[in-house]
């Protein structure tokens, strides 16, 4: 089964989860600006919220991505303010065509003193458990 990550981090805090889904999957993590180059079965795909969105980089990857480029995706991210990243990636993911893993996970993004810290040891540990369970 061949696995790829792509990710936009500003802040550091999805390339911590990035990181432990390369751990787990044996898989070295990209960046969103790194297209794929082969058809992918899985491709977990993280990013965190800004002003309310998620990085143009994010959009722009997920544009250049067909069902027959990848045959799921599994979404992650942290957000500080909104609930999640996720909807607005599988809203695009899903408008092409792509299959959304209904399995997603999202933990608090520290911005300031606001969840400062996060994401924290628990945070990637159950993290880390999430992602056993997409393999």
């Amino acid at each position: 089964m061949k696995t790829a990550i792509r990710y936009y981090s500003k802040f550091g805090h999805t390339t911590k989860m990035a990181n432990v889904v390369g751990e787990l999957t044996n898989t070295r993590p990209e960046l969103a600006t790194v297209r794929l180059t082969e058809p992918v079965d899985t491709l977990y795909l993280g990013a965190g919220v800004f002003l309310g969105k998620v990085d143009n980089s994010i959009v722009n990857f997920i544009n250049t991505l067909t069902p027959n480029t990848v045959k799921r995706v599994v979404c992650f991210g942290s957000s500080a303010i909104i609930k999640s990243p996720v909807p607005q990636m599988r809203e695009l993911l899903q408008a092409r065509g792509i299959t959304v893993s209904e399995k997603e996970f999202t933990c608090r993004g520290s911005m300031g003193p606001i969840h400062s810290g996060h994401p924290n040891q628990k945070d990637l540990d159950d993290f880390r458990h999430f992602i056993l369970t997409t393999l």
